[in-house]
């Protein structure tokens, strides 16, 4: 409780951090919310209110506060939903990066020689390639749908936390508390997980703060390219690419969902900064 106290004297000091904070915040209270705080079904088609302007543009409706797409389907809606598939996605793809990434991280920097440099090169092959490139490469080999976008979004991004936890463990596991639990008797499993693992968390709450940020943006591009989120599920990033033949004549359908994808990278991106500042020790 000490730590956490300390931990967010630091962090509210930066002013941005708190914006990026309040974003997320109100983010996630739209993902839970949705339900009661959309107006209509995200999915929901209406030809007769085709294209309708914002409420705040001259002959605006009331009823569609945000305007409609070309289907009729209210943009408030559907971006509110959209909240929670961005969630969904960050929530995933990072679960998958973190999980693979602390094992292949800790068993190569615990056991060093051979199992670490097979390791670290097959990931030092990974990140040789553009991340974009290789997501596009497994979703297109596994087949087109969020759930696999989400699955390559994850293995991309081991590599990162891999190499993170394996430079984390090595600083560790010379460290005295190691060594004495080690002449203690403990196994090798306890000295990874229990004595360890802990000890390498700061590094990898920041690192995972940011992977939220591009797993949210790598999915709106898969999205985009029809990779990603199939219609008629309401992703920004689908939702992009359903907008853009009407850039000039309805340019509301692409800004709304493109602005929606801009404040949540940011305020990630806000928020994970903030955190690398709080815990950093050199920090008076």
């Amino acid at each position: 409780m000490e730590r956490f106290k300390a931990f967010w004297e630091n962090f509210k000091q930066n002013k941005a951090g708190l914006v990026g904070l309040f974003l997320l915040m109100v983010l996630v209270f739209c993902a839970l919310f949705a339900p009661m705080l959309a107006p209509y079904d995200p999915t929901l088609q209406d030809a007769k209110m085709r294209l309708v302007v914002p409420f705040f543009v001259e002959g605006g409706s009331g009823a569609h506060w945000l305007g409609t797409d070309d289907l009729g389907r209210d943009i408030l809606s559907r971006l509110l939903y959209g909240a929670r598939i961005s969630l969904t996605i960050g929530v995933v793809a990072v679960g998958i990066a973190v999980f693979f990434g602390v094992i292949f991280g800790l068993v190569a920097g615990y056991f060093g020689g051979l199992i670490d440099m097979l390791t670290m090169r097959f990931m030092d092959l990974m990140l040789s390639l553009p991340s974009i490139l290789l997501i596009i490469i497994v979703v297109a080999i596994l087949g087109p749908s969020l759930t696999n976008a989400m699955l390559a979004i994850g293995i991309v991004g081991v590599p990162g936390f891999a190499r993170i936890v394996r430079a984390s463990v090595l600083a560790e596991k010379q460290k005295e508390y190691t060594q004495a639990s080690k002449l203690n008797g403990s196994s090798h499993g306890r000295l990874m997980f229990v004595v360890i693992l802990p000890n390498c968390t700061a590094p990898l709450v920041v690192q995972a703060t940011m992977g939220f940020a591009g797993a949210v943006l790598e999915a709106a591009g898969l999205s985009f390219l029809g990779l990603g989120a199939q219609p008629p599920s309401p992703e920004w990033g689908a939702m992009l690419m359903d907008a853009l033949q009407f850039i000039t004549t309805s340019p509301w359908t692409l800004v709304f969902p493109g602005c929606m994808i801009f404040l949540t990278v940011m305020g990630f991106n806000l928020v994970g900064d903030a955190i690398m500042d709080a815990l950093d020790p050199k920090r008076s």
